[in-house]
């Protein structure tokens, strides 16, 4: 394993948190899909599954920030199991309702219930923070291999729900979900060693969202998910187009492929500079490469196009938590990095929705368009928000967390 990898695993605890946070975040690319998936199967509705799985994924934007707002504030074991077990409670009845063809009502009723999954992703995230306090290169190297456990949950996630919902049963994709979930958040937070402690008496306030700079990476993260979710269901309408439906999530890896190869890259390396800089850069780069996107005539091209494309996924994320982390009080760490994670699942909602409106249109190749104009978005606020987040940041718990000054301090303090 190379150097910075091999040197945050062999921090203690380190292997055992992140394979339970893989574990446990999986859950969260599967239960959508399933849910479509199963109640499509039963009922024939589509129209049906949409709404359910749309109200399931409101549910963890409106509740996932609130969960980990407490989770800072009491601790992630004392907050995870319980919300966990509501969680699958709820997966259990939808199950039941949809199986014993209960009226509508009570679908979305256990639907918008089971949100209360909470993000296992950045809980593992502020694991990273907790440990590596003040090794700004290893953290660096951990939010990479995060990412790559983002990418990797999500290529593989749908795939199992998907194939196990149709090749067994109907409910068994969300039934797998909810034992990966309690799987996950069970084993995570039985290793106490590595918790990130509460802050109870600094949690007076109000929401992590009222910092300005937090609210820019959140505006462009609901941006750049409208990218990710436009492009996945104009992807499989273009490929249908093309004669080979089934090849669309042959296309769709080839996307997060170029995101997992950037994100292994982007960890080996030892980044100078402000983070505000490269995240603007990377915003601009994801909008620039869903210019040829809009010229794909073919399935081969546009593998290529998107395997281009998703080599700035997962470095602009990496440098989006990075932010978070230098930005956001240490007392709301969790929070903060949640409500990117609610950003991007509002942006995905959004881009589906555009992204088919679009499709019915004007057809698959000039529905592109609608991904061209999401990552113009996020490119703009990008833009408008770069001066606040490249300002100077105050010295925060004793640690001085401005790295657009690290390096002058540093020899400064030499000299």
């Amino acid at each position: 394993m190379p150097s910075p990898y091999r040197a945050i695993f062999s921090a203690p605890g380190s292997r055992r948190f992140t394979a339970a946070g893989f574990i446990g975040r999986m859950p969260l690319a599967m239960m959508g899909i399933g849910i479509v998936t199963m109640i499509s199967q039963l009922t024939g509705a589509y129209g049906l599954a949409g709404a359910l799985s749309a109200t399931l994924a409101l549910s963890v934007a409106v509740l996932g920030p609130r969960i980990s707002r407490l989770v800072d504030r009491h601790g992630q074991a004392k907050v995870l199991r319980p919300a966990s077990l509501v969680s699958v409670a709820a997966v259990a009845g939808l199950l039941i309702c949809a199986l014993q063809g209960a009226p509508e009502w009570t679908l979305f009723v256990f639907s918008a219930a089971a949100g209360c999954v909470p993000s296992v992703g950045a809980m593992v995230r502020a694991r990273w923070a907790e440990i590596l306090r003040g090794s700004p290169r290893e953290l660096h190297a951990a939010y990479s291999w995060e990412s790559i456990i983002d990418e990797m949950c999500f290529i593989c996630g749908p795939i199992i729900s998907i194939g196990l919902s149709t090749a067994w049963f109907p409910a068994a994709g969300p039934v797998l979900a909810a034992v990966l979930l309690l799987t996950g958040v069970f084993w995570l937070t039985a290793q106490r060693a590595t918790e990130p402690a509460p802050h109870p008496r600094e949690h007076r306030g109000g929401s992590a969202l009222a910092s300005g700079p937090l609210r820019i990476l959140v505006l462009t993260a609901v941006a750049t998910g409208a990218v990710f979710g436009s492009v996945d269901v104009i992807t499989v309408a273009f490929a249908e187009e093309q004669g080979h439906k089934a090849a669309a999530s042959i296309v769709l890896a080839v996307y997060a492929l170029g995101s997992c190869v950037a994100g292994l890259v982007f960890g080996l390396l030892d980044p100078r500079g402000p983070a505000a800089r490269r995240w603007l850069v990377g915003v601009c780069a994801m909008a620039v490469s869903m210019i040829p996107l809009q010229m794909a005539g073919n399935l081969v091209f546009l593998s290529v196009a998107l395997l281009v494309a998703g080599l700035a996924i997962a470095p602009t994320m990496v440098t989006t938590m990075a932010l978070v982390e230098a930005r956001v009080p240490r007392s709301r760490l969790t929070e903060g990095m949640t409500w990117i994670s609610t950003g991007l699942a509002v942006g995905v909602a959004l881009g589906f929705s555009a992204g088919g409106r679009a499709v019915d249109a004007y057809g698959a190749e000039t529905a592109y368009g609608v991904p061209g104009v999401a990552g113009a978005a996020a490119a703009v606020v990008a833009f408008l928000g770069y001066r606040r987040l490249n300002t100077p940041v105050p010295t925060r718990e004793g640690q001085r967390i401005d790295e657009h000054h690290q390096h002058d301090e540093r020899d400064t303090n030499l000299a």
